[in-house]
């Protein structure tokens, strides 16, 4: 009996660890190649969670738009309010591995002649 609650507990936190690093966006699920969309602001920027998103129509589809965590997204520039629904958009980053997955993880945003670079250190 306890070591079969040992064994329920060192579970439990290994599942704790892992949850915050499977929680995070990194680059490892994305294409290797640079990759450019041009679409149509469906969902403004959203500074929650642990990175900031947007979402956009291109390609028949919508696209998840997952650009740098929000204080990073915010220094580039990037709020809320920076891009109206509506606005077309170049989005410059990583299409996901996953073709069945419209995801780009995002390097820069172009709007109306003003770029957004929210990993400058890709570019």
């Amino acid at each position: 009996m306890q070591t079969r609650r040992l064994m329920a507990m060192a579970m439990s936190a290994l599942m704790l660890a892992v949850l915050p690093a499977a929680a995070h966006h990194g680059w490892g699920g994305n294409a290797q190649n640079e990759f450019e969309l041009t679409g149509t602001v469906e969902q403004v920027v959203s500074l929650a969670g642990p990175h900031a998103t947007m979402k956009v129509r291109a390609q028949g589809q919508i696209w998840e738009v997952t650009l740098a965590p929000p204080a990073r997204t915010q220094a580039a520039g990037l709020t809320e309010k920076a891009i109206p629904a509506g606005a077309q958009v170049t989005i410059h980053g990583h299409r996901n591995s996953d073709p069945k997955r419209f995801e780009i993880k995002t390097e820069r945003v172009t709007w109306n002649g003003k770029t957004f670079n929210v990993y400058p250190d890709r570019s």
